[in-house]
């Protein structure tokens, strides 16, 4: 750095309090003797110097002190919003304990108890009132460089349905995961809730409740209010690629299809619950042997993860040989009023190239026996609907059932991890969307899988930003897929965990990352010139804590 450049950076770093309240730059007690001093931070930090990684230390021992995993989740959000370098240093170190705490499950108990903890704002808040005037409120970020924004309407929080503005809970945790498991700096996350009302009469009921007290818009004006937000925020930030979470099942697909080629974006129920189902079915493969393509499975649920799934597995069923429709065949959906199939006359629009010509069955027991699947695929967001009579029977037709709970939180899984092993006779190739501890059943310990989105979006959002592509296509979910499973190991398989362990997510999101960045010029998706050193770039670009001296 030239002395020109270094001293221009110095003044344009903030002094005194005013440092110590920015998260970016504090370094709180690590701050030393010389930048106290020239920073004007003297007397304003107890004066014991700190590496970082004594503090490092220090906060996960506090942490482990709390006693519920709501106060570990408040304790670690003060942090962010103290010292962001601090923050993702300790998640980075400790992932495998504290992804459960800043995401599923502990997120979602933070996002119903949003209104009642919420103390200080973190991201943006548009409005359905801000209409004409999307573009001003995002100028009032202050920074520009905003390379990634998860935004929600909060109507679909996890498995728990319309949280409104309290579904902001949910892009916050989503962008500590690109920044822990991909390095995607935080200066360049943006979380953003559209607040259009909600349906949940119990938060319209409460006097403490953040959000709009109205009933969700609809129809033609709400339309109108997504499609200002896109317009404004990618000409606000140019290049930035935008997650969708967690809009309800009426607004998703539609949504996905009107913008998915105009911008750089993705629904991660859809898209991101399917790469990592997928990737599961595949490493669950590599134990009962046999083609995706021979798998048939029953999805219990008909929503947006549900059809996600069922639509990137045909087109990866294609790649072995069937024709699109012979693909569908392989998937069948269970929803309220039963199994989907072709003499229903209820079915919206993205069930029906899955209802299939067959006698309809009440229920997802005798689904389970009449279509005999390979695996069962729970979606429902309705925990306890893998009875043991369903889990006997899916062991009595497969020597090695698979069985994916995935509905988050915990709460909402449609079996537990024991009961899929017990029910079972102890061989069920077992994966959830949130984490369940190890079992211990007759002297054998199981491991389980857990088929979180973590594992697949913070990789493909590198690999985006990292090739500066101008959009996000199912390829690139499925390549992601196939870089995931490749990163299972034997040992992994040996214990029935199907998916890597989450110490070596930042490897494994790197190694996504550059199948997704093959696709986008493979697909000539960027202007940009593919580098000889395409892994070495992407490394390049991943954020790691910074403790630099400023002076």
């Amino acid at each position: 750095m030239s002395d020109r450049k270094f001293k221009n950076d110095f003044l344009k770093i903030p002094r005194g309090k005013a440092l110590l309240c920015d998260p970016v730059l504090n370094k709180g007690t690590v701050f030393n003797e010389a930048e106290r001093e020239a920073l004007g931070l003297q007397g304003l930090l107890p004066p014991r110097v700190f590496s970082p990684e004594d503090r490092a230390l220090h906060i996960i021992s506090n942490l482990r002190r709390k006693t519920t995993d709501l106060e570990k989740y408040l304790y670690l959000a003060g942090l962010q919003n103290r010292n962001e370098n601090l923050f993702y240093r300790v998640l980075i170190d400790n992932m495998q304990e504290l992804m459960p705490i800043i995401y599923t499950p502990t997120v979602g108990q933070a996002c119903q108890e949003f209104s009642r903890i919420f103390s200080e704002p973190r991201g943006i808040f548009i409005t359905k009132n801000d209409r004409g005037r999307i573009k001003k409120i995002l100028k009032n970020w202050p920074r520009k460089n905003i390379r990634v924004i998860v935004v929600t309407d909060g109507e679909r929080i996890l498995g728990l349905g319309d949280l409104g503005a309290n579904g902001m809970g949910i892009p916050i945790g989503k962008l500590s995961l690109y920044t822990a498991c991909a390095g995607i700096d935080p200066k360049c996350c943006l979380p953003v809730t559209i607040d259009v009302g909600t349906n949940n009469q119990e938060l319209l009921n409460a006097p403490d409740y953040i959000g709009l007290p109205e009933q969700r818009l609809r129809g033609r004006e709400y339309d109108l209010l997504i499609n200002e937000f896109m317009a404004a925020a990618t000409k606000r930030f140019p290049g930035v690629m935008i997650q969708f979470e967690d809009f309800g099942n009426a607004n998703a697909f539609r949504l996905l299809e009107a913008f998915r080629d105009k911008y750089c974006m993705f629904n991660d129920d859809i898209q991101g619950t399917a790469s990592v189902t997928l990737a599961g079915l595949y490493s669950a493969l590599r134990i009962t042997g046999g083609r995706l393509s021979e798998q048939r499975l029953l999805f219990l649920g008909a929503g947006e993860a549900a059809i996600g799934i069922g639509n990137l597995v045909s087109s990866a069923m294609t790649e072995e040989g069937l024709s699109l429709s012979e693909a569908r065949r392989n998937c069948w959906f269970v929803d309220s009023k039963g199994l989907v199939v072709g003499s229903r006359t209820d079915l919206v629009e993205h069930k029906r190239p899955y209802a299939h010509d067959y006698p309809f069955q009440k229920d997802l027991l005798s689904a389970v026996m009449a279509v005999k699947p390979t695996a069962i695929i729970g979606v429902s967001g309705q925990p306890k609907t893998f009875t043991p009579e369903i889990l006997t029977a899916m062991g009595g037709i497969n020597d090695r059932p698979i069985v994916f709970a995935l509905s988050n939180p915990t709460s909402k899984a449609e079996c537990t991890a024991e009961e899929a092993y017990r029910y079972t006779d102890k061989r069920a190739i077992f994966a959830s969307g949130s984490p369940f501890p190890d079992v211990n059943i007759d002297g054998r310990t199981f491991v389980p899988g857990q088929s979180n989105n973590a594992y697949i979006f913070p990789g493909v959002g590198l690999g985006v930003l990292a090739s500066a592509a101008s959009r996000v296509t199912d390829e690139m979910f499925t390549a992601a897929a196939k870089s995931l499973v490749e990163q299972v190991t034997g040992d992994d398989l040996k214990i029935g965990r199907i998916f890597p362990s989450l110490s070596r997510i930042r490897e494994v999101s790197a190694n996504i990352a550059l199948a997704v960045a093959k696709v986008v010029f493979s697909q000539g998706l960027t202007e940009m010139p593919e580098s000889a050193d395409l892994p070495g770039l992407i490394k390049s670009t991943m954020y790691e804590p910074d403790f630099d001296q400023y002076v």
